[in-house]
C-alpha cells in the first residue's frame, strides 16, 4: 500500500494555506466540500453541535472530517450565535447546509455574519436551493438527480434506473460546485474587498453536469431514453460484461483504432465488423458477452494489460487501493489505520497531504480559541435565553 502524501502531525500545507473556513456541522455534501478545502490547505474549523451528528458512523471513522479542527457550540444557547459570529469575523469562508432560513433564525445567517466581516464568503449547500417551490422540502441525493434527468440516464432500458450511490448528486453536483463557487467568490473578495453569498444547489449542479448531453439531445445525437446511446451502455463497445467468475470488465472502446485493438485481443473474429451497423449491435453485444464469459476477470485483465483497447477490470472498493497504477501514484493513502483516497488534484509547488485524522467533536477548542483569538470558545455556553432566535 502506497503511503505517499501522509504527514501525520505535520504543518498544514497546500495552495489554500492561510485561508480560514468555518463549517457549521451537517452531513453529506457540506462536510465533503469543507474536507476538499481542508485537503487544499485551508484551516477548517468545524462547529459541531452538542451530541454530534446522526450519521451512523463513529466520528473517528468519518474521514470527510479529516484535516479539520472541531469546536462544539450550542447555537440554541444564549451566546451560541455570538461565538459563531466571532469565528466568522476572523474567517474568509463560512459553509452551512441548513434548510433555507434556519441559519437566519439561529442568528448566523449571511447578513449577521457579513455585518461582522464584509469580506466573508458565505457558502450555502442545499439540495433544492435557497428559493423555488421545493426550497423548504426535505430531500436526498436520489430525489435531486431524479428531477434533473440525471438519474434517468442510468441503468438498463427494461429495469429501474440505478442509483449511483450519492456520488452524482451530493458530491459531484453539490460539493464540487460549492467549492468552485466559494473559490471564485474568494478571489472576487480579495480583489474587491467584498464577500458574497454562494447558493450551491444540488439540482443546479447535477443539471449543469449534463450540459454536453443536452447539446447532443438538441442536435439529434442523443436519444432521451436509457441504454440507447454511445455513453450510457447502448453501444456494445461501451459497457460492462460479466466474466466466468461472476465479476465484470468495463469496455470503453469508442474510437475505431481502440475498438480494433479490443476486437483483436478479445478474439471477436468477423462479427467485429458489426460495430458500424446499428442493426447488428445486438448480435455484437451477444458475441462480446459470450467471449468475456469464457475467462475470469483477472485473466481478461491480463490479456488487455498494456494495450490501448480501453478495457479495465471492475474493482471493488477494497480492491481499488491495491491496483498497481493507483498504488504507484498513491491515489489511496493509509492514515491512522484508515485507508482513504488521497487529496486531489495535485500541485507542483504546494503539495497537499492527509495530515490529521477525522476531527473529534470539541477536541480542538483550546487551540482554535487561541489561534483564532476567540477566548469565549473556552467558556461554557450560557443557558438558553432571550437572545436565542430558534431553529
Amino acid at each position: 500500500m502506497a503511503v505517499a502524501g501522509t504527514e501525520s502531525g505535520a504543518r498544514r500545507g497546500g495552495p489554500l494555506a492561510g485561508v480560514r473556513v468555518v463549517e457549521l456541522a451537517g452531513i453529506g455534501p457540506g462536510p465533503f466540500a469543507a474536507m476538499l478545502l481542508a485537503d487544499l490547505g485551508a484551516d477548517v474549523v468545524r462547529v459541531d453541535r452538542p451530541g454530534g451528528q446522526a450519521l451512523g458512523v463513529p466520528p473517528e471513522y468519518d474521514v470527510t472530517n479529516r484535516n479539520k479542527r472541531s469546536v462544539v457550540v450550542d447555537l440554541k444557547a444564549g451566546d451560541g450565535a455570538e461565538r459563531v459570529l466571532q469565528l466568522a469575523a476572523r474567517a474568509d469562508v463560512l459553509i452551512e447546509g441548513y434548510r433555507p432560513g434556519v441559519a437566519e433564525r439561529l442568528g448566523v445567517g449571511p447578513d449577521d455574519c457579513r455585518r461582522r466581516n464584509p469580506k466573508l464568503v458565505y457558502g450555502r449547500m442545499t439540495g433544492w436551493g435557497q428559493e423555488g417551490p421545493l426550497a423548504q422540502r426535505a430531500g436526498h441525493d436520489i430525489g435531486y438527480i431524479a428531477l434533473t434527468g440525471a438519474l434517468g440516464l442510468t441503468g438498463d432500458p427494461d429495469r429501474p434506473p440505478v442509483a449511483p450511490a450519492n456520488l452524482l448528486g451530493d458530491y459531484a453536483g453539490g460539493s464540487l460546485y460549492l467549492v468552485v463557487g466559494v473559490l471564485a467568490a474568494l478571489h472576487h473578495a480579495r480583489d474587491t474587498g467584498t464577500g458574497q453569498v454562494v447558493d450551491a444547489a444540488i439540482v443546479d449542479g447535477a443539471a449543469h453536469l449534463s450540459t454536453m448531453i443536452h447539446g447532443m439531445l438538441a442536435a439529434g445525437g442523443w436519444q432521451d431514453r436509457r441504454a440507447a446511446n454511445l455513453l450510457d451502455g447502448g453501444a456494445p463497445f461501451y459497457g460492462t460484461y460479466e466474466t466466468a467468475d461472476g465479476k465484470y470488465m468495463a469496455v470503453g472502446a469508442l474510437e475505431q483504432q481502440f475498438y480494433a485493438e479490443f476486437a483483436e485481443l478479445l478474439g471477436l473474429g468477423e462479427v467485429a465488423a458489426a460495430r458500424g451497423d446499428l442493426g447488428r449491435w445486438d448480435e455484437l453485444r451477444t458475441a462480446v458477452a459470450a467471449r468475456f464469459k469464457e475467462r475470469t476477470r483477472d485473466e481478461w485483465a491480463a490479456v488487455f494489460e498494456g494495450s490501448d483497447a480501453c478495457v479495465a477490470p471492475v474493482l471493488s472498493l477494497g480492491e481499488a487501493p491495491h491496483h498497481p497504477h493507483l498504488a504507484a501514484r498513491g491515489t489511496f493513502v493509509d492514515h491512522g489505520g484508515l485507508t482513504q483516497p488521497a487529496p486531489a488534484p495535485r500541485f507542483s509547488d504546494t503539495p497537499t497531504s492527509v495530515h490529521s485524522g477525522p476531527a473529534q467533536p470539541g477536541a480542538d477548542t483550546t487551540d482554535v480559541a487561541r489561534d483564532w483569538d476567540v477566548p469565549a470558545l473556552n467558556e461554557p455556553n450560557e443557558p438558553n435565553g432571550s437572545t436565542t432566535k430558534g431553529s
